[in-house]
This record gives structure tokens, C-alpha cells and sequence, in this order.
């Protein structure tokens, strides 16, 4: 028969049961408040800090890039806003298809595409890439309503550089372009990355590059408060960012256009400074270059035309070009000479047609095959006597010269505010033994034959225009050394405060003033009767000293003749000219080379007369009548009103 269960057992155990189950609850209950009471009191801060910073995004605020203008407040470099669509890739699914679906939306040209995809190469996939710069209102506005259905895809406003005169000032003010992996090494090197957080572009070239620090200024930050999609809800607080300095220059846009356009469509360079500061007044490389090009990024074809181009439109003449300087080397050499005590200045000395070394045929000839007879230095300067400079070379020799014409600036860097400066050649026997190392040593050996043809500004010199016409406001300011600087001025953003660049000489060289006054004589007599450019001088309303230079390209033969209609245009001779005025007190001293031009009376001096007209009188060149883009004052331009203020 089967045992009936106890009732009270039964119930005990039911009991024990319950009471089991209640204290288990009981338990949990309390782990859940114990949990409950970690997360929401003691960890409270924490976990409030890490829902703002999942809902708060600190967004940088670029600064406006600093302006660049010219003496007068005409700006040079400018911003301008526009809207860019730009594409996060780490933020969509499938690229190639929204790039696809947007260009239904709006017009992406091939360039874009081009430029797309080597932008997106450079950038990592969590960086916004542009897909196309300076979209319409009418694209923008269509994009903004299809927003939602692309993830990753953004329109933004941005400040895009402008330079208004294109090829006039590429040389000088250089350009902009996007930050590359190679900028952002050098940047973390010198602790600047953190400043540009958030930016696109850094100067790449001339004032751009040069000022980088004083143009950009210092980012901002915003805190914005973010929807779980990533986009801005509301801002939450603001750090202003401190925009970039403006730079005003010592360059006149009215003398650079006048300047530029008087070179029509011929190579070569031509820099003015004002001797009594060493501000340059122009600064021309011909041809130039549309820094805008630059700015968005240059494709391929562009590129490759601007650098297969024969006439180098990217190579800045004025700074890097290096020229034998010819017969405009003739006025430092003859200062060189009367501080050495190697010659007499009014000592006359035979100029025939040709000079031999002593035990030697070679004839080292005259540009005038009958010579100039009997000639003291003034006149030696003024009709540009080959031979009286060839003796007086040989007579002195190179271990003199070279110390003598370093005074003048020759063969080193100015240390002008641009970058990648050519140093050029001064020779010396320590310089050809170095550059001609790895050859034989009768090839390294300095010969007195050398040294004869260095006398006239051949052989090894080789130099800049900037260095040239740096030499000569060196000559007519009495032997005062200025470093030639661009940038004049430099306005803080934030206080408009002017940081004057200072105009103080370096040094003053130990110039005797009869020996100046005998150099400035024979290159004031240059353009008088008698002179290799008497023509230039005719109806002068100021005073003018200069200097004719033919620098030879190719080597003669021994007894041939120079005949240009023979030759190819790059192997012709280039011609030159330097020149100050007014000789009494120089305001504005002019280099200027026209490459494969000839004679420097027929091509480069007649450009350096209508450049001083222009600055000191206002006189616009006839041939340039109403085509200038700038406007011409009908006041002097500003080397008259400095020489007006300096007496």
C-alpha cells in the first residue's frame, strides 16, 4: 500500500522552498540597487563625461589668412568664400557609388575626378576629401536638400585664396596649396601641427611660404553638441580664432605692371630698389606663371605643360637665374681697382682693339675691333672699353679682385625674405678647384688667362638680377649695405599695430668719395654723347647714371665674328642694364637682363628708362597708354615722393 504523505512535512519543505526563492530575489534585488547605485552615484562624473564627449564635438575654427598688398594698399592676395562638397570615406558604405549618385545631382567634370582621386590618395579615409571646389548656390542648395541620403557627404564653406594679378606677381607673392604628408612631417618636427588641425592649405612658394607663420594665425575651437547621425545640433561655446597678419610690401604694382608689359613677350627678369632702404620697388620674372592654378590643385596636364615649357615660366629669374653680368660688372671692377690703388683715375691708358698676355697669340679682342685710343677710367665706363679692363684684370689678378668685388654682394644671398636664393659664382682659384674636383689637375689649375676675361664680366661670374641690382644700390648709396627685403611693413591682426621691417644699414663700406665720384661719372657720361646709351638720355627731365652689358652665351672662335641672324635664339647674347636715379640721391636702382637679346643699349636699357620715368615722374611708357590694369596716379609714384621726403 502506498505511504500517505505527511501534511506538515509537506508544508515545511513548501516553506523552505519559498523562502529560498524570496531570499534569491532578495538578493538579486539587491545586487541590481548595489549596481544601480555604482552606475548612477559613484560613477556618476565619469559617465557623464564620457555621454558629453560621445554628444560634444570640439570642431577647430580656421582663421582668415592674412592679406598681402603694395606700398599703396593695393591688395595683391585676397580670400573669397565658396562652397566645397567634400566626402569622408570612412563614413559611407560604397564610395564609387556615391560619387556615381552625386554626379547626377551636380556637374563633376573629369578634372574634378582626377583631382578627387589624388586627393583621396594623400588623405587618409577619415579625412574629409573634396570632390569639387566652388559649387554655385544653385549646386549647393540641390545638395543640401539630398543631404540625408548620403552619409559622409558634406558641404562646407571655405575662404579660397585669390590672386587678382596672376602672372605679375606670381614670382613674389608665390601661391598656396593643400597640405601635403610632406608638410605635415615638417610641421610636427617644429610643433606647429596642433595649429593647423582642421586645414587645408599652407604656402608652398615666395611671401606665401616665407610668412607662412605670420599669415595663417591661430586656430579657434567650437563646441558643438552632435545628434546621433554626427550632425551639429547647437554650439555650445566658441574660442574665436586669431586671424592672419596682413603684409604690406615695398612693392609699387603700378611700377611691376609697367615693368612686366614693357618686356612684351620676351624672357628675362628686372629688379628696382630703393638704395636709400633696400625695399624693392619691382620685381619681374618673365615669363610668370596663374598662382590660381595652384590653389586647387594643378592637374597633370597643366603641370606637365608648365614644366616642358622651353621658356620656364616656373623658374624665378629675378632670384635663381645665373648670368654672366657682361660689361655691367665694369663699374664694381673699377671701384674694386681704385681701392686697390691698381690704377690712377686719371691716368690714361691705351684701349686698342685687342690685348695678348705677355708669350701669348690668343687675342683677347675688343667689341670695337679699332679700340678706343687713349682712355681714363671715367671714359673707359662711359664707351665700355674691353681691353682697359682685360689689362687692369691681368695687372691685379684674381687674389685681389675677388675679396673686393665680395663688398658688393656678388657671389653670395642678398638674404631677401624669399626663399631658395642662388648664391651665384664669384670666382676664385679655391672656387674652380672645388667645382672642378673630380676633373684633371691642369683642368683645376687657375691660369692667367682666367682672370682676363673675368675682367669684363665673362668667364665663370655668373649672377642673379637681384644680385646685380643690389650691387648697384650699393654703388649709389655711397658704399650703404640695406638687405633687399620685400615685405615693408607687417599690420597685427588683432591690434592693427605696424611692425616697421627695420631700414637700417648692415654696414657701410670704406668708399673714398673722389673714387665714387669717378665711377658715377663715366656711368652718367654712358648715357650722354659718347656713351654706349647716349640715346637713352635724350629729353631726361632728372638725372641718371647706368650701364650697357652684352653677356655672351657661346664662346667665339678665334678670328669669327659675331653674327646673331646665325644663331638659335637661346644661344644669342643676352643684354643688360643697370642704372640710379637721380645720382645726386638715388631713389630707385634698376637691374635688367632680356635674355637673347643683344646689345644692352637696344633691348634692357630702354626698359629701365621708362621704369624710372614712370616711378619718378609718373610718366606712363606711350606704347603702354590704356593698357594698364592698374590705375596710374596722376601723382608721382612713390620713388619721387621717397626722394622728395628724403631731401
Amino acid at each position: 500500500m502506498p505511504r500517505l504523505k505527511d501534511p506538515k512535512t509537506e508544508e515545511s519543505q513548501f516553506q523552505l522552498r519559498l523562502l529560498i526563492a524570496y531570499g534569491f530575489v532578495v538578493v538579486m534585488l539587491l545586487l541590481l540597487a548595489a549596481r544601480l547605485i555604482w552606475l548612477q552615484v559613484l560613477q556618476y562624473d565619469h559617465f557623464t563625461t564620457l555621454a558629453q564627449n560621445n554628444s560634444i564635438s570640439l570642431v577647430p575654427v580656421q582663421p582668415n589668412r592674412g592679406l598681402i598688398l603694395d606700398r599703396n594698399g593695393v591688395i595683391l592676395a585676397q580670400n573669397h568664400a565658396a562652397y566645397t562638397l567634400e566626402l569622408t570615406p570612412a563614413k559611407m558604405p560604397d564610395l564609387e557609388a556615391t560619387v556615381k549618385a552625386l554626379g547626377q545631382l551636380i556637374d563633376i567634370t573629369p578634372r574634378d575626378e582626377r583631382r578627387f582621386r589624388k586627393f583621396l590618395a594623400e588623405s587618409k579615409e577619415f579625412e574629409p576629401v573634396p570632390l569639387k571646389l566652388k559649387l554655385s548656390e544653385e549646386e549647393a542648395a540641390r545638395l543640401a536638400a539630398n543631404a540625408w541620403r548620403f552619409p559622409g557627404v558634406e558641404v562646407r564653406a571655405w575662404l579660397f585664396r585669390d590672386y587678382p594679378y596672376k602672372e605679375l606677381t606670381s614670382h613674389v607673392l608665390g601661391y598656396i596649396g593643400r597640405i601635403n604628408l610632406r608638410d605635415q612631417q615638417r610641421m610636427e618636427e617644429d610643433g606647429t601641427l596642433a595649429n593647423y588641425r582642421g586645414a587645408t592649405h599652407i604656402g608652398k612658394l615666395g611671401l606665401e611660404a616665407t610668412y607662412e607663420k605670420e599669415l595663417h594665425g591661430q586656430n579657434g575651437f567650437e563646441e558643438v553638441e552632435t545628434d546621433a547621425g554626427g550632425r551639429a545640433v547647437r554650439s555650445l561655446r566658441r574660442t574665436p580664432p586669431v586671424h592672419g597678419n596682413n603684409l604690406q610690401l615695398a612693392l609699387d604694382i603700378r611700377i611691376q605692371e609697367v615693368a612686366d608689359k614693357l618686356f612684351g613677350n620676351r624672357r628675362g627678369a628686372l629688379v628696382a630698389i630703393n638704395p636709400q632702404t633696400g625695399g624693392i620697388l619691382a620685381f619681374v620674372s618673365k615669363p610668370g606663371f596663374d598662382p590660381n592654378l595652384f590653389i586647387d590643385g594643378i592637374d597633370a596636364a597643366t603641370w606637365k605643360n608648365l614644366n616642358e615649357d622651353w621658356q620656364k615660366p616656373l623658374v624665378n629669374r629675378a632670384l635663381r637665374g645665373l648670368y654672366p653680368p657682361g660689361s655691367t660688372f665694369k663699374p664694381f671692377f673699377a671701384m674694386a681697382g681704385l681701392q686697390a690703388g691698381a690704377l690712377n683715375p686719371n691716368e690714361l691708358r691705351p684701349a686698342p682693339g685687342y690685348f695678348t698676355l705677355p708669350g701669348s697669340s690668343h687675342q683677347f679682342r675688343d667689341s670695337v675691333p679699332s679700340g678706343h685710343g687713349m682712355v681714363n677710367l671715367a671714359k673707359a665706363i662711359a664707351v665700355s672699353s674691353d681691353t682697359y679692363f682685360y689689362r687692369l684684370a691681368w695687372e691685379m689678378g684674381i687674389d685681389r679682385i675677388h675679396p673686393l668685388i665680395a663688398q658688393f654682394g656678388l657671389g653670395s644671398k642678398t638674404g631677401i625674405d624669399l626663399d631658395n636664393e642662388s648664391s651665384g659664382v664669384l670666382p676664385s682659384k679655391e672656387w674652380k678647384a672645388r667645382r672642378f674636383a673630380k676633373a684633371r689637375p691642369e683642368v683645376r689649375k687657375w691660369y692667367p688667362a682666367d682672370v682676363v676675361s673675368v675682367g669684363i664680366g665673362q668667364g665663370f661670374n655668373a649672377y642673379t638680377p637681384l644680385q646685380m641690382a643690389n650691387a648697384t644700390a650699393i654703388l649709389a648709396n655711397d658704399g650703404k649695405v640695406f638687405k633687399p627685403h620685400l615685405v615693408q611693413k607687417i599690420v597685427d591682426a588683432r591690434s592693427g599695430k605696424e611692425r616697421v621691417i627695420e631700414q637700417q644699414p648692415q654696414q657701410v663700406l670704406a668708399f673714398k668719395p673722389e673714387h665714387l665720384a669717378t665711377v658715377k661719372e663715366g656711368m652718367r657720361a654712358v648715357l650722354q654723347p659718347g656713351g654706349t646709351a647716349y640715346r637713352l638720355g635724350s629729353g631726361l627731365q632728372y638725372s641718371m647714371a647706368g650701364k650697357t652689358g652684352t653677356a655672351q652665351v657661346v664662346q667665339i672662335k678665334q678670328g669669327a665674328k659675331y653674327n646673331a641672324g646665325a644663331l638659335a635664339e637661346q644661344y644669342r647674347d643676352h643684354s643688360w642694364f643697370i642704372s640710379f636715379a637721380p645720382v645726386e640721391h638715388p631713389t630707385i636702382a634698376i637691374a635688367v637682363i632680356v635674355e637673347n637679346a643683344g646689345f644692352g643699349a637696344t633691348s634692357a636699357a630702354p626698359i629701365a628708362r621708362a621704369v624710372s620715368d614712370f616711378a619718378l615722374t609718373g610718366k606712363v611708357p606711350p606704347e603702354l597708354q590704356g593698357q594698364l590694369l592698374t590705375i596710374p596716379s596722376s601723382k608721382p609714384a612713390q620713388g619721387s615722393q621717397d626722394a622728395s621726403a628724403a631731401r
